[in-house]
């Protein structure tokens, strides 16, 4: 990068910094560390919630996506868009658990269950947790690494370091310094500021990439140079997408509905509004947040596809490939035990020859190439992958997954100009601390709140409270170093946070929906629900993992066993086939992570219901548990009465406590997301192809209407609407925090959780 991107990376970065220190002075108690002082307001909350809400991971994870499946797929996501209309306008669970008045999950799960489920389910949510966040701090390092050209390793006073573990270091450094400042004040002031200046930065880099890109002649025709079935422009024509498929849309959909706020990577932000309406019209904002962000992330994956297919950029392309090849190998094969075929490596990347020795051996292992001419640099990383397979199919793996993960940074960074890259360089940064100091928040919060505090039978001071909760913090970042470091990932992103989060998720959405709307839902389901959940997602992390070198070669080994589950493999796929496809290969477990995390909340919902409706004695006082009826406290807010007049708006969530202003960002949302993207975008759609199928061309039209033009028009309104709101809301939050009471009894612990 040139001076001018290194300044467009550090002034706001200290910005940032500096503001986040001034912030410190208003954390007072435990109330503002775990929650702000509950005192945030619609904007603030919207804003930086968003920006944690996406994380660098998360970018990275989404350009392997729509690397891989473009537009297409994407089209069927909008089947959720009434399911997002109504969880926003009704506050689906985040209204009733923030009348519950908990800071955190587990101090639901004791109000709602006892305490013993609250440790049991504080113990899984932390493993889970924790395990999932453990790969943020490498695979964005590594992202930025790599965008940056940095070498793998460099020399100082005659010692070797790791450039990867110190960039690690450094940014692992300074979240955790943002978070044990102030908790979740500093957080959130952080994560507001950072999201205010990223919002003209996703702006100009979109803007830049609809003038780089002419979308007929560059765009389109890279796209459609596809196989039949794997299309990236035509909904219809996605059959043969095996891990983002029309499967995977359809898991997400399902989840989005039974694991509604069950994942707690920004619990913070659950208990940190003012009160319930404020909470839930935070989330009606998120319907319009996203802006251009969610434009940026689509088109710089389109970008990177494009450089990489099309011929106008074959320049870029061979380059990246061959850097690509180059840095992974150089990477993942310092290892002494690769020293005898370090050099074959090294000449089939830099020379695109292999040795006839080399030859021989990957002929053996059933890898063979065309050795007639050099091969060309979209071969080399393959034929490099394939070297070291010869040792280790386990790093062979990891190769894989980690030039799928690279390809669009580094093909990005060949393509983009002087001050678009420090914007985008900056944007990384602020994406990777937003989301770090959330989860180290979050995670290390779980650990104190919902293990250790319920666990002492005399509450701790305030002060000593603050200070389990820093070195809790302070721990779970060296756990993600050191499991960073050593971790091979074998998967896509989105796969790796799919698996590791069933270990929470899998069970947890059917203890937390059911506990807020159901008051059947007893303490035994909920064990019952957890326990099975948690177990089939961790039975497949381990099959995942120990595949390719020990599960596969034993069923070989054992004919019977490997009849027996390719028997079971090929019936699921005959009659689930092409959207569910379990095949027997010695690289990979036949089953994604997707895929068990489906069926582990399926078992988990079934059994909670079950158990439940057998243990069941006595219904819950949900009245109590709300703060509703004789439990209220204060003047109770009238409910919005049924009449021919209301009825609308009851259907579309408003009540008594909507103001005129409520009501217009209400009906907006409504108009937005049922009748424009919903009717207009996919159902009006739908129905069209079913009489009349489009062609390419008309499918190449409706995304540059329906996923760049408009939206981009929207983006302009919602930046200057979002950068105004969240000024005025931060400067709200430090009045409101300034002259706020301090309560030391609200710590988040229960003292009477029977009746």
């Amino acid at each position: 990068m040139y001076w001018l991107d290194w300044i467009i990376v550090f002034i706001p970065l200290l910005i940032v910094l500096v503001i986040g220190l001034k912030s410190q002075k208003y954390v007072k108690s435990v109330a503002d560390f775990l929650a702000a002082g509950r005192v945030a307001g619609r904007y603030v909350l919207g804003v930086s919630a968003g920006m944690a809400g996406m994380g660098l991971i998360s970018l990275v994870g989404s350009w392997e996506v729509s690397y891989n499946t473009g537009f297409a797929v994407g089209f069927w996501n909008q089947i959720t868009a009434p399911l997002g209309l109504l969880f926003g306008l009704f506050g689906y669970c985040g209204y009733r658990f923030r009348e519950t008045k908990a800071m955190t999950l587990g101090q639901f799960f004791e109000i709602r269950y006892n305490r013993a489920f609250r440790i049991y389910a504080g113990v899984l949510q932390s493993i889970s947790g924790v395990i999932n966040y453990a790969i943020f701090p490498a695979v964005s390092a590594r992202c930025i690494m790599y965008f940056l050209d940095l070498p793998i390793y460099f020399h100082f006073l005659g010692l070797r370091f790791s450039t990867f573990f110190l960039l690690m270091l450094l940014f692992l450094g300074i979240a955790v310094w943002i978070v044990t400042m102030g908790g979740q004040v500093t957080i959130m002031v952080t994560d507001c500021v950072q999201g205010l200046v990223s919002y003209p930065l996703y702006a100009i880099i979109v803007f830049y990439l609809i003038y780089r890109f002419s979308w007929k002649t560059e765009v389109v025709p890279a796209l459609l140079d596809r196989p039949e079935g794997m299309s990236m422009l035509n909904p219809y024509d996605v059959s043969k997408l095996r891990d983002f498929n029309l499967f995977y849309v359809f898991v997400g959909i399902f989840s989005g509905v039974f694991n509604r706020m069950s994942w707690s990577g920004s619990q913070g932000y659950n208990g940190a509004a003012r009160n319930a309406h404020e909470s839930k019209m935070s989330g009606l904002l998120g319907t319009w947040r996203a802006g251009f962000s969610s434009m940026m992330y689509l088109l710089l994956a389109v970008a990177g596809f494009v450089c990489m297919k099309h011929i106008n950029y074959k320049d870029v392309a061979d380059k990246t490939h061959l850097l690509l090849a180059h840095r992974v190998s150089e990477e993942l094969t310092i290892d002494k035990k690769f020293d005898e075929i370090r050099p074959a490596v090294q000449q089939a990347v830099d020379e695109g020859t292999v040795s006839a020795e080399m030859q021989q051996v990957l002929k053996e292992k059933g890898k063979e190439f065309d050795y007639s001419k050099p091969i060309e640099p979209a071969k080399r990383g393959e034929v490099a992958r394939a070297i070291v397979g010869t040792v280790d199919m386990k790093t062979s793996s990891s190769m894989a997954t980690l030039t799928t993960q690279m390809t669009v940074p580094v093909a990005l960074r060949e393509l983009l100009p002087i001050g678009i890259t420090g914007g985008l360089c900056a944007l990384m940064i602020f994406l990777m601390l937003s989301t770090d100091t959330t989860y180290l928040h979050s995670w290390g919060s779980i650990l104190g709140q919902d293990i250790i505090v319920p666990l002492r039978k005399k509450p701790m001071t305030p002060k000593g409270q603050l200070l389990v909760l820093r070195l809790l913090i302070l721990f779970v970042a060296v756990f993600a170093l050191i499991f960073s470091y050593y971790f091979a990932q074998m998967d896509y992103v989105l796969m790796f946070f799919a698996i590791t989060g069933a270990i929470w998720l899998g069970g947890a959405g059917a203890v937390i929906v059911f506990g807020l709307y159901w008051n059947k839902g007893t303490s035994w389901g909920a064990f019952t629900s957890l326990t099975a959940g948690s177990g089939l997602a961790v039975g497949g992390i381990l099959c995942q993992q120990f595949w390719p070198q020990s599960i596969y070669p034993f069923l070989q080994t054992h004919e019977g066993w490997f009849n027996f589950i390719n028997g079971i493999f090929e019936f699921v796929t005959r009659h689930c086939s092409p959207y569910i496809v379990w095949s027997m290969n010695p690289d990979r477990f036949p089953i994604n992570s997707q895929e068990i995390f489906f069926l582990s909340m399926l078992i988990s919902i079934f059994l909670y219901v079950v158990v439940s409706l057998c243990t069941c004695r006595k219904p819950f006082n949900m009245e109590k548990m709300l703060h509703r009826g004789a439990y209220a406290e204060g003047v109770a807010m009238k409910p919005l009465p049924w009449s021919w007049d209301t009825l609308f708006q009851k259907l579309i969530g408003i009540d008594a406590n909507y103001t005129r202003g409520d009501k217009i960002l209400a009906w907006s949302v409504f108009i937005w997301s049922f009748g424009v993207m919903f009717l207009g975008s996919f159902v009006l759609v739908v129905i069209w192809n079913l009489i009349s199928p489009w062609s390419n061309e008309g499918w190449a039209n409706y995304f540059l209407f329906f996923s760049v033009l408009l939206p981009g028009i929207v983006a302009i309104v919602s930046t200057v609407w979002f950068v105004y709101g969240g000024c005025r809301d931060m400067r709200q939050l430090f009045r409101d925090l300034a002259v706020k009471k301090d309560d030391d009894t609200d710590n988040g612990r229960v003292e009477h959780d029977k009746e």
